[in-house]
């Protein structure tokens, strides 16, 4: 059996797995699981993934749950091109930069909070939108500010191809973007941005190039 991949359009954590199965060119079979309709809650999905999220990741009979150790498998198992950098401590600062998104930003702008501040504390869309945008834009200052002291150049995260920090950057910004942030102060952001998505395997991984678009 093939590489499976429950997952839907607007994950961003999804997402990202999609953009590093295109990065590996790996064939995958896409199953969608509808979060806004509440599919993850349900029985048959909570006993391939307790937790009832996406993405899944299936790979000869083997599951394998969150993203950020979804593509260290694939890192690993698929090793070309490399998502990570050959020195120890570069591979700690592009995995530092991947944990300020995955880690720090994205839960707290993720759908099941959003749905929480509606829902349990009657926060109104303003005030869910000012939530979003107020983490994003916190840590895109960090973000922004590590790649100014630390980044090594070239046209991503870190030099001239994508590694894991690109992957978990550019889902981000597309939320962003979907939330009304202010990007303009985030000009490295951007640029890497830009350069991520002249890229197929960014460009195929989109939201809106999603077989379960809405």
């Amino acid at each position: 059996m093939g590489l499976e991949l429950y997952t839907y359009f607007r994950s961003s954590a999804a997402y990202r797995v999609r953009i590093a199965l295109n990065l590996k060119r790996l064939s995958y079979r896409s199953r969608f699981v509808h979060l806004a309709k509440g599919e993850q809650r349900q029985p048959e999905y909570r006993d391939i993934n307790p937790q009832g999220l996406v993405p899944t990741l299936m790979d000869r009979g083997s599951v394998f749950t969150q993203s950020l150790a979804i593509i260290e498998y694939l890192n690993d198992t698929y090793p070309e091109p490399p998502l990570l950098p050959r020195r120890r401590d570069e591979r700690a600062f592009v995995r530092a930069l991947a944990q300020i998104i995955a880690c720090d930003i994205h839960p707290l702008n993720n759908l099941r909070v959003i749905r929480h501040l509606a829902d349990v504390l009657d926060q109104d869309e303003p005030a869910r939108t000012a939530w979003v945008r107020h983490w994003i834009e916190e840590g895109f200052e960090a973000f922004e500010e590590q790649l100014i002291r630390h980044g090594a150049g070239g046209s991503f995260c870190f030099g001239d191809a994508p590694t894991l920090a690109d992957i978990c950057l550019v889902p981000q910004v597309f939320n962003a973007r979907r939330f009304g942030c202010d990007l303009s102060g985030f000009p490295k952001i951007r640029a890497i941005d830009e350069s991520c998505l002249a890229l197929p395997a960014f460009r195929d991984a989109a939201p809106e190039q999603q077989a379960d678009a809405e």
